[in-house]
């Protein structure tokens, strides 16, 4: 086991001011493979401090730096490439081909799209005789989750360099050891100190400290609804700008038109992956009431195909979820939808066959189930999918928002133009038509309870950036 217990503040590792430490868990084995300090408000006021410091000057850097800037952390991080995911299938399970393939490779993908965001960005343009000026928001607090740890990290921390922002940044503290090698990269690449800060921490400790400081401009968290009220209520005092990346229930809408057997593969093995640990997986798929009995099916053999085995095993298969708690919130859920009457298709509550320990969890899927039924209502972050059946077009638009959520939306229909119409009338902030994938360079982000601000492209980035006008900039 390895102690990880100084945090990365004003450019060096610095002990916490009252020490206090937990133990990070491997979800594949259960056995504590780190530990690492747990924060405090004093560590939160030393890294803030650093952050407006440095905010001074480097907010004050030029487009040519920070491009330069940018492209030695790529440089760095694609070194060490290897090392980042190793850690992730260790600390949070996703399974090795994951974390090579998406995990790890998300850190690549937001700092090249950044990189290309700056190059051409009009930071100031003029508009009759007043001159418009897009400038750095400030000290900016960064609360990022565990399920694609690297992905929520980079998607905040590239834009907000490029913006030419300073941050503290505090990464879930269950899977918290890939931020420390993000601190490492960054210090390699010779971010000046101060620039970015690294404070471990829960929420109460750490996540309210920084949310209620007076001293940092805007947080930007990513987690659940829930805590995400608590860091706007903290905030609230202090009128800091509030970007929210929350929860989500997405509607995989499957028209009677579609290719079934196709649709309702990929929806499948799109929750199945990261062990459902997704925002914006599909996990409510509508199908024709008409086809519900074969699309049954079909989800039946997907699931029962599907392999679950240690993160660091070669291969294609599911890892575990990422810890004995959210283990734990996923078996309620599954007896609670076999309690209100769902159709248990495949899986169900325990851990898979011949898996005695790590916090594994059978692919799930249920059937007949009701927009009512608690399971259709609450996100249950784990391999379960539930299947609805739906009457007509209008009936599955309606269900489909009938939700308090509105992350994202899925649409599969023969038809490009039908797919268009419906996707049209989804509550969302996002839709995928026909099982096409992320573009790096689109917003990200929800609707309703799934927060507010966009991530990734120029729309993540301009939620970094202040605007300024200047009157009387062009007068005569």
């Amino acid at each position: 086991m390895q102690d990880h217990l100084q945090f990365y503040i004003d450019g060096q590792w610095v002990d916490p001011v009252s020490p206090r430490s937990l133990d990070v868990i491997n979800p594949s084995n259960e056995q504590a493979i780190a530990r690492i300090s747990m924060g405090s408000a004093a560590d939160v006021d030393k890294a803030v401090a650093a952050a407006r410091r440095a905010f001074e000057s480097y907010s004050r850097t030029s487009r040519e730096e920070r491009l330069a800037l940018l492209a030695k952390v790529l440089e760095v991080y694609q070194r060490r490439y290897g090392d980042f995911v190793q850690t992730i299938s260790q600390e949070m399970g996703a399974p090795l081909w994951l974390s090579k393939a998406a995990q790890a490779a998300m850190g690549v993908a937001h700092l090249g799209s950044t990189i290309e965001v700056l190059k051409n960005f009009a930071f100031e343009h003029v508009q009759g005789s007043t001159a418009v000026v897009h400038e750095p928001v400030g000290v900016v607090g960064m609360i990022t989750p565990w399920n694609w740890p690297i992905n929520q990290i980079m998607c905040k921390v590239a834009p907000a360099l490029a913006a030419g922002c300073t941050m503290v940044l505090k990464p879930s503290e269950v899977a918290p050891l890939n931020a420390l090698l993000v601190a490492e990269v960054l210090h390699e690449a010779g971010v000046p100190a101060g620039v970015v800060n690294l404070v471990n921490g829960d929420g109460p400790g750490v996540g309210e400290a920084m949310s209620s400081h007076p001293d940092i401009d805007m947080m930007t968290f990513t987690g659940s609804t829930r805590a995400g009220i608590a860091v706007a209520k903290a905030a609230a005092d202090s009128v800091k700008r509030v970007a929210q990346e929350l929860g989500g229930k997405s509607a995989n809408i499957v028209l009677d038109d579609a290719n079934l057997q196709k649709a309702v593969t990929q929806g499948v093995q799109a929750v199945l992956m990261n062990s459902g640990q997704s925002c914006n997986a599909p996990t409510r798929m509508f199908v024709p009431r008409a086809l519900h009995g074969q699309a049954v099916e079909i989800a039946r053999s997907v699931a029962a195909a599907a392999t679950v085995a240690d993160a660091l095993a070669e291969g294609m298969h599911m890892g575990p979820v990422v810890s004995e708690v959210q283990w734990g919130k996923i078996q309620a859920l599954i007896r609670k939808g076999i309690e209100e009457g769902a159709t248990l298709v495949a899986g169900g509550t325990g851990r898979p066959e011949g898996l005695t320990r790590g916090y594994f969890v059978k692919p799930t899927v249920f059937a007949d189930v009701s927009n009512e039924m608690t399971i259709a209502r609450e996100e249950i972050f784990g391999p379960v999918l539930v299947m609805i059946p739906y009457d007509d077009e209008e009936d599955a638009i309606r269900m489909a928002n009938d939700t308090v959520y509105g992350l994202s939306g899925y649409v599969q229909s023969a038809s490009l133009e039908r797919a268009r119409r419906v996707a049209a009338r989804l509550r969302t902030g996002m839709v995928h038509l026909n099982g096409a994938g992320p573009d790096f360079n689109a917003p990200f982000g929800g609707y309703k309870q799934s927060g507010n601000g966009r991530e990734w492209g120029e729309h993540g980035f301009r939620d970094f950036l202040e605007t300024k006008a200047v009157m009387g900039y062009g007068a005569a």
